[in-house]
């Protein structure tokens, strides 16, 4: 009779052989099919950890959970991985952690400002308003589309207490100056690098330097989980607080199945609760469930594998777009890497410039026609969306730039599925349209 790691075996081969069906059966057709801005690139071995954890049937976060976290981590070079259900999920966390009382006079209260940009997506401002801060938007430098940090300073009131930024599209924001900045006022800085993931700055991944970072694994990011994000950090108290949001809002810190890890689970005393009281129970914050589950994170371990590979992908795509865009600076203003920087760029985004013999829609349309996918600059202008108009929030000098990108810019994707075949077929349809003007 065959054991459980030969069934496993004999299902993982069956695995592999529906695998090689499916891609020997795709097809793909030049001007037929569509060609997306972005999608998920995989082969059996995600497939075959996604069947052996489920084989585990662990429902919620396990093995291949803690195997991700640490080698995330790793990858990175920070101390502490902490998986979470999706990138949203993760900013969401990374604010509220910094509510927690445990910081003392240094958390985060209602009214307390947060710098940000109002050029980007939704869930970057959101945990901002749904913790009762109130964000102060400052404008973006056009070609590298991130936060005008020689604004920043004059930015500040006496009510500032943090900088939450996204490094837009890939593109490191001037990481050297914010800083300086956060360390001469004392500020909190967090980075959302949901779409920046593998871009470096000066050598170093970005998502390292915040007191805090977060990642997404929605399919359009450089590696996926389906739905998945994470928050990184190298602050312990931090990392214990990010868990108990995300976990209930519980005090105990004993991985799920394991009881009475710090072996004093009936003998504390918390809160007007009586003495004793079960500390599994016990809870700190006022927190969410916004766990992960084991086969997520299984196909992250698979994915993780690839993503120098996928890295390397992005960054030749965007190298043959620019270099192709270069004949058209006329009518774009094509984007800038950040000084001391190293992208791994998330899309290509063209800023149609006034002068051009055409509008934004109208290129827009014609590559849609063609069947090659466009995406706008996120929110645009998210003071502009309908959810934000009567929310509390200051704006800082003008939103001149962000309206230039709302109504201007849009972009096309560089990910590693974009194959030589498929691009030489972009640049061709892009050409007839310029010739057709």
């Amino acid at each position: 009779m065959k054991n459980e790691k030969q069934l496993r075996k004999e299902i993982f081969e069956k695995v592999k052989k529906i695998y090689r069906f499916k891609k020997e059966t795709e097809k793909f057709i030049l001007g037929k099919t569509r060609i997306d801005y972005a999608g998920r690139i995989y082969d059996e071995k995600e497939m075959i950890n996604l069947i052996d954890a489920s084989l585990d049937f662990c429902l919620t976060a396990g093995r291949y959970a803690r195997k991700f976290e640490e080698e995330f981590a790793k990858f990175l070079g920070v101390e502490y991985c902490l998986l979470t259900n999706s990138g949203s999920s993760a900013n969401l966390l990374a604010i509220s952690s910094l509510t927690s009382p445990k910081l003392g006079e240094r958390r985060l209260k209602p009214g307390d400002e947060v710098i940000t940009t109002a050029c980007g997506f939704p869930t970057t401002l959101n945990p901002i308003l749904q913790n009762n801060l109130i964000p102060v938007f400052v404008d973006i430098d056009l070609g590298v589309y991130n936060i005008q940090v020689n604004k920043i300073e004059r930015a500040i009131s006496k009510k500032t207490k943090a900088i939450f930024i996204a490094h837009t599209l890939g593109n490191p924001a001037n990481l050297e100056k914010i800083l300086k900045i956060v360390k001469k006022y004392n500020l909190w800085f967090i980075e959302d690098n949901c779409d920046a993931l593998g871009s470096k700055y000066k050598g170093k991944y970005t998502g390292t330097f915040g007191h805090l970072a977060t990642f997404s694994f929605y399919p359009a990011h450089q590696i996926t989980m389906g739905e998945g994000g994470a928050v990184v950090t190298d602050d312990p108290l931090l990392k214990k607080i990010v868990a108990s949001f995300r976990d209930w809002g519980r005090d105990c810190w004993c991985e799920p199945g394991h009881d009475n890890t710090c072996g004093k689970r009936f003998s504390q005393q918390f809160g007007e609760l009586p003495f004793g009281y079960d500390h599994k129970y016990v809870y700190s914050h006022i927190g969410y469930n916004l766990k992960i589950t084991d086969m997520q994170a299984a196909i992250g371990v698979a994915q993780l594998k690839k993503l120098p590979s996928f890295i390397k992908a992005r960054r030749k795509n965007f190298d043959e777009l620019y270099k192709f865009f270069k004949n058209y600076q006329n009518y774009f203003l094509l984007p800038q890497p950040e000084k001391n920087s190293a992208p791994c760029w998330f899309g290509f985004p063209l800023l149609v410039r006034k002068t051009a013999p055409f509008t934004k829609n109208d290129i827009v349309q014609y590559l849609e026609d063609n069947k090659i996918a466009t995406r706008m600059l996120f929110g645009g202008n998210l003071t502009k969306q309908p959810a934000y108009q009567n929310v509390k929030y200051r704006i800082f000098d003008s939103l001149k730039n962000t309206d230039l990108v709302m109504n201007n810019l849009f972009w096309i994707g560089v990910y590693p599925g974009i194959t030589g075949g498929k691009l030489t077929y972009v640049i061709k349809v892009i050409n007839k349209f310029f010739e057709e003007k």
